[in-house]
């Protein structure tokens, strides 16, 4: 009996791509773009840190001391002053001086006492997801004399700055997904009319997107969110928010839709479904928007960041989320005044994680929208 010819490894990966589905072909396209998978690493540390905001943050974000106001960041020590080697690592603790120079009290390292940073420390208690209490925290000190650990600094009022970031990215990130939801409900469904309709229904639904698009964003964005009022709620201002931003971003991605639909509205599969007597809605949801899905991925995630800016912007300029209310936004007012960032540099803090996770999200559907069409060069 003649011996089965073993395949070489190139034709075993040339099967491989043959026999791949679309999504497999778009993941290994995908992970070929390394700044892209390194960008979905850090959202989704980041997403995963908004989650857990309350166990990763070692205070609670409303709590404030007034000894430590403008308290700087503190340093980690893995050396003590003997020169000995210290692990865990520890800090030092604080106290009130006086500036001879500018005669102002003044927060400084006191190295007479250290306090050990811990994993799981005690600390604030705390309700996680509003289902049970719990007192860790994912790193923290454990002090009689009620010390805290101001790792980025503290504020005007003496709140730890890191762990109102880490609870700003609950409101900052999740505001661009429920943002995006909608302006992704709003554009399918008005630019799939649009497109699948055509005749006077487009031209009316074209001619709205059209106005939309003409109005100054800004402008638009100061006034819906000005008439909002001062009356609701924290939970109905940031629903409100997010739906003036859907309100404004469905139009790009509604053109998208309907360019989408005019090119396949005349395909075989479509003319097949018509003739199958399918309902026109299932025809638009079952079997046009997914032909083009991986289109629709790659510009959401690219619409993202613009939602995560657009709050950020109303935010600072106090016609968006308002305090109590933590978002990145919001916590960026404390840097409106030139004595504030002399002060306190470190309260522009908020503004960098706001750079890291636009750029990551950039870079992520840059890679997404390589991989929208697995096939090209």
């Amino acid at each position: 009996m003649a011996p089965t010819p073993t395949k070489s490894r190139k034709d075993l990966q040339g099967e491989r791509l043959f026999t791949a589905s679309q999504w497999q072909l778009m993941w290994w396209r995908f992970t070929q773009h390394k700044l892209a998978v390194i960008s979905m690493v850090v959202l989704i540390v980041a997403y995963l840190v908004a989650l857990f905001c309350e166990f990763v943050a070692p205070h609670d974000s409303n709590r404030y001391d007034p000894r430590w106001v403008w308290a700087a960041p503190m340093k980690l020590h893995f050396v003590d002053k003997a020169g000995r080697f210290q692990f865990p690592p520890f800090v030092y603790g604080l106290k009130s001086s006086r500036d001879m120079n500018t005669l102002a009290m003044v927060v400084v390292p006191d190295e007479s006492r250290t306090y050990p940073v811990r994993l799981f420390a005690r600390g604030d208690r705390y309700e996680m997801w509003g289902l049970f209490e719990w007192d860790r925290h994912l790193v923290g000190i454990e002090s009689g004399d009620n010390q805290m650990l101001f790792l980025l600094g503290a504020d005007e009022l003496g709140r730890d700055n890191l762990s109102r970031i880490i609870y700003g990215a609950r409101i900052s990130l999740s505001i661009g997904l429920v943002g995006v939801a909608f302006s992704l409900f709003f554009g399918i469904i008005l630019g799939g009319i649009s497109g699948y309709y055509g005749g006077v229904v487009d031209v009316v639904i074209q001619r709205l997107i059209e106005f939309l698009r003409s109005l100054p964003t800004i402008p638009l964005w100061l006034t819906l969110a000005a008439a909002l009022p001062p009356t609701w709620s924290s939970i109905r201002i940031y629903f409100g928010i997010t739906i003036i931003l859907s309100f404004i971003g469905w139009t790009g991605l509604a053109r998208v839709v309907r360019g989408r639909f005019l090119a396949l509205r005349e395909e075989d599969f479509i003319l097949a479904a018509r003739l199958a007597n399918a309902p026109r809605l299932r025809i638009i949801l079952r079997h046009m928007v997914p032909s083009f899905a991986s289109h629709l991925i790659a510009s959401l995630t690219l619409s993202i960041p613009g939602m995560i800016m657009s709050e950020t912007a109303l935010s600072f300029l106090g016609l968006g989320l308002q305090p109590p209310i933590v978002s990145w936004g919001v916590l960026l007012q404390g840097a409106q005044n030139l004595r504030s960032v002399v002060l306190a540099p470190w309260l522009m803090l908020p503004g960098l994680f706001v750079v890291v996770v636009v750029l990551a999200f950039n870079f992520m559907g840059d890679g997404l929208r390589d991989a929208a069409d697995p096939y090209a060069i």
